[in-house]
């Protein structure tokens, strides 16, 4: 075979066999398929797209481009989130235990930020002494003992997937379906849960703009898992607007605590249940919202966070600590009504700006910058209100300043907002 003529396969539209995937992944991870040739692969199937088989195939051999976790010593039934990117995601940092502690285990493998979207592993490793590199003999172990981890992915997992995904972030080709979907679903696959629960984001923060790509999306992904015998659900969720009230690495995990100790919003802490109710029934678990609310109520989510933590090196009495920025602006509503939008790519991409996140992956982060909002969607208002403070390490300009207030919209009647728009299994 040569890798051109798949190249010119697949450019005039054509299905490539499973036997010519298998061959272009191995050579891409091999060397002997270079990357100008997987770049004009992947410039083809965003163009031309691929069959379900197509993905099928690319997702099974990127998962064996590398090793495969198996989790067999650890009893009962293994679940996993995966979020396919957000601005203010700091679910799995309660999700996580809050399943754990109804004695389900969570073995999690996250990513880092890139862009306006932040990453689980940043938020953790602004807690003093967390480890997120853990052998994967201790990552068994400790999910045997505390029943949750959450650490780093190992750089011999889904080896193909590390490479093609550098590849597609610098040639724009990152935003296409079959290439999202193998790239999720062979990482999840390889990480060795039974049962996963995937939160697909919709709207300007996320790569998935409209529901009907999101659904797409979900149900491709949904496919490929069941295929391989794991039970998966797809949840579609609302990123019009950051989640939660902050963004920005320890903002976040104050965050999470709050909502950990039942001091958090309404509609994020319901939200999270929710979530928590569908992963705890992957595990054959029943329970109802109200009564996986209770261990948020009662201590054992949060008691379970600390366990984690604590088994990963981190810091009890720095985890509880505030932020340490030297300055703290508040920016005022304009003028009386509602809070109607708080787009969630531009204070994503603010709070990027204040060191929050990277811009390449080499940039190094201020995990105590970013932004918390007093106000969010369908709030009232009263004018110069605080809507949101700014946590920065630098002089905050009036530049920025209006920046900011430009991207609050308020208006004189209220919208409503819901965070599951659609849950797909």
């Amino acid at each position: 075979m040569r890798a051109v003529d798949l190249i010119q396969k697949k450019r005039d539209g054509l299905e490539l066999s499973s036997e010519e995937i298998k061959w272009l992944i191995e050579g891409y991870v091999a060397g002997t398929v270079p990357d100008y040739q997987m770049s004009a692969l992947a410039m083809a199937i965003y163009f031309k797209g691929m069959s379900t088989r197509e993905i099928s195939d690319l997702t099974m051999n990127m998962v064996a481009s590398g090793d495969q976790i198996d989790l067999s010593a650890i009893p009962g039934i293994k679940v996993d989130k995966h979020s396919t990117g957000g601005v203010g995601d700091k679910v799995t940092l309660i999700l996580a235990p809050l399943v754990a502690s109804f004695e389900v285990p969570v073995a999690k493998m996250s990513g880092r930020g890139l862009g306006h979207t932040g990453g689980t592993l940043d938020k953790l490793e602004s807690i003093k002494g967390y480890q997120i590199e853990v052998t994967q003999e201790d990552f068994i172990k400790q999910v045997q003992e505390t029943g949750v981890a959450v650490i780093g992915q190992s750089d011999n997992l889904v080896k193909a997937d590390k490479l093609l995904y550098a590849l597609r972030d610098v040639t724009a080709t990152v935003d296409i379906i079959p290439l999202i979907a193998s790239s999720v679903m062979s990482k999840k696959i390889a990480a060795g849960a039974d049962a996963i629960l995937l939160d697909v984001t919709v709207g300007e923060g996320a790569f998935m703009k409209t529901v009907e790509e999101a659904r797409v999306l979900a149900q491709t992904m949904v496919d490929l898992g069941k295929a391989v015998g794991r039970k998966t659900v797809a949840v579609l969720t609302n990123m019009s607007q950051p989640v939660g009230t902050s963004i920005g690495n320890r903002l976040e995990i104050l965050e999470a605590l709050e909502i950990l100790q039942g001091k958090g919003r309404e509609d994020v802490t319901e939200f999270i249940c929710e979530l928590a109710q569908i992963m705890l029934g992957l595990a054959d678990v029943e329970k109802t919202v109200a009564e996986v609310r209770q261990h948020i109520e009662n201590g054992a989510a949060l008691k379970k966070f600390e366990e984690m933590v604590q088994a990963q090196g981190g810091d009890l009495e720095d985890l509880y600590r505030p932020a340490n920025v030297s300055h703290k602006v508040d920016v005022l509503a304009e003028r009386d009504g509602y809070i109607v939008g708080l787009p969630a790519l531009e204070f994503g991409l603010f709070a990027m700006k204040l060191g929050a996140g990277r811009a390449v992956k080499t940039d190094e982060l201020d995990y105590e910058t970013g932004i918390v909002f007093h106000k969010k969607v369908g709030d009232a208002v009263e004018k110069d209100q605080p809507i949101a403070t700014i946590y920065a390490n630098e002089n905050i300009s009036e530049n920025m300043l209006t920046n900011f207030q430009k991207n609050v919209k308020i208006d004189d009647v209220s919208v409503n907002t819901k965070e599951i728009i659609e849950i797909i299994s």
